[in-house]
């Protein structure tokens, strides 16, 4: 069994760029940075940062580029593809990139924040002091209780096995 699947979750290092094909297909390219955060045996804080190289095809492409720009978070599901080419001085170059096959924006704020901040979420704890009026209005994130809506729903007596 092979399977060729990545996922990666971050934010746009710079606005993307949409392009057409010769044959009229639009191609949608940007870069995504992602981090990750440890702690060192001494204690100290530690972070690094990747860079991930995505392509996005069609329709998928068309939309991502009126909806994300530098700073944007998204979530990208794809595919990784090697591929090489010659530069201009005769040298064998290779990339790899991911293929997006599926992509979900993040929220989205109205004045260019985190849009991380929601204190209506179950378990939300900030050691900050609560937004005042002058702070950047953020889109409220759903919670769905899936718990709940199954219990109600599903009887052990309806299952098949």
């Amino acid at each position: 069994m092979n399977l060729n699947k990545a996922f990666v979750a971050g934010r746009l290092t710079a606005d993307p760029q949409l392009r057409t094909t010769p044959s009229g297909q639009s191609v949608l390219s940007f870069s995504l940075a992602t981090n990750r955060n440890w702690t060192d045996k001494a204690g100290a804080r530690q972070e690094a940062v990747e860079y991930h190289n995505i392509v996005a095809w069609g329709k998928q492409a068309e939309i991502g580029s009126q909806f994300l720009s530098k700073g944007s978070l998204v979530l990208v599901e794809g595919r990784l593809q090697t591929r090489s080419w010659q530069d201009k001085q005769g040298g064998q170059r290779k990339t790899t990139e991911i293929i997006c096959e599926r992509m979900q924006f993040g929220p989205r704020s109205s004045g260019g924040g985190s849009g991380f901040r929601s204190s209506t979420q179950p378990g939300f704890k900030s050691s900050e002091s609560e937004p005042s009026s002058k702070d950047v209005s953020v889109e409220e994130i759903p919670v769905i209780d899936i718990d709940s809506e199954i219990k109600e729903d599903i009887k052990p007596e309806d299952l098949p096995f």
